[in-house]
């Protein structure tokens, strides 16, 4: 089987899916019939010798056909116009016979752009060595299903958990979540993937720094020796306290048998003039 031709348009726009045929400038498109159809079997538009035929409800006011080349145009683009479109000629060279001049099936390929994510940290867990974040992306309103990613440092990383669900207009929400351990300032990086298309969003996580290192108490040992050397340093100075008057008294001047033994520094106190004089006297 040939390989199906693909083409991208994103909604909203407008998008021409080329037919296999070309009706020559020579003949009237009365002398074939057209059909384009959406798989299975939904008429998206059609001519035959009485014209143009009723179309699908979904492709109504949606939908025009190039009456020379046979281009179906689309616009706009819906998210249900996603899927394999078909084209088929027939000839009718006789009124009641005809043959098939060409049927070939093309694809369209929808996009939806999805939101540019959302990212947040919360913290869980905080100490000297590392602070323990919870990372988490978003992003919503998107075809066809992406594939989210995480890098940190542009080092990939593996999502711990992630959800995508759809909504009722066909369009996806995504969103993941990672636990980190963050050791210094980093940055995040989310990125969604679709279709051909991505969109990201960075976030620096940052290493807090409030934290407090606990001061050790003093160990058994030092308590001790500080202990020893206190009651030593006490026992010092009670000591000096009670001894040291003693010492000073032991050089106070005594009273001394003669003259001859006194010191220096300690004479015998002067006799009253009467005694030396009766001394005299005598």
């Amino acid at each position: 089987a040939l390989e199906k031709k693909t083409f991208k348009s994103k909604v909203g726009e407008k998008i021409g899916l080329p037919c296999c045929h070309e009706i020559p400038s020579s003949e009237s498109l009365s002398n074939y019939r057209v059909y384009w159809q959406k798989n299975p079997k939904v008429v998206v538009s059609a001519y035959s010798e009485e014209g143009k035929m009723p179309s699908d409800k979904q492709y109504e006011n949606r939908t025009e056909m190039d009456l020379r080349n046979l281009t179906l145009w689309i616009y706009p683009v819906e998210i249900l116009d996603n899927g394999s479109y078909q084209c088929v000629v027939q000839n009718r060279k006789l009124s009641q016979n005809t043959f098939v001049v060409c049927d070939e099936t093309v694809n369209l390929s929808v996009t939806a752009d999805f939101s540019t994510p959302n990212v947040t940290a919360d913290i869980f867990a905080n100490s000297c060595e590392s602070t323990e974040v919870e990372v988490r992306c978003s992003s919503h309103g998107g075809f066809p299903r992406p594939k989210i990613s995480g890098a940190l440092n542009n080092k990939s990383v593996e999502w711990n958990d992630s959800l995508v669900s759809e909504s009722s207009f066909k369009l996806y929400n995504v969103t993941a979540k990672v636990r980190i351990s963050v050791t210094e300032d980093t940055n995040f990086t989310c990125s969604v993937e679709y279709n051909g298309f991505a969109t990201s969003t960075s976030l620096l996580l940052k290493k807090t720094n409030d934290c407090v290192v606990p001061t050790e108490p003093p160990s058994f040992i030092v308590i001790i020796a500080s202990s020893i050397i206190i009651i030593i340093f006490l026992l010092a100075i009670t000591l000096a306290a009670r001894y040291l008057p003693r010492y000073v008294c032991s050089h106070c001047c005594k009273p001394q048998d003669s003259v001859e033994e006194g010191m220096k520094g300690c004479t015998k106190p002067p006799m009253s003039s009467k005694v030396t004089s009766e001394t005299s006297s005598v």
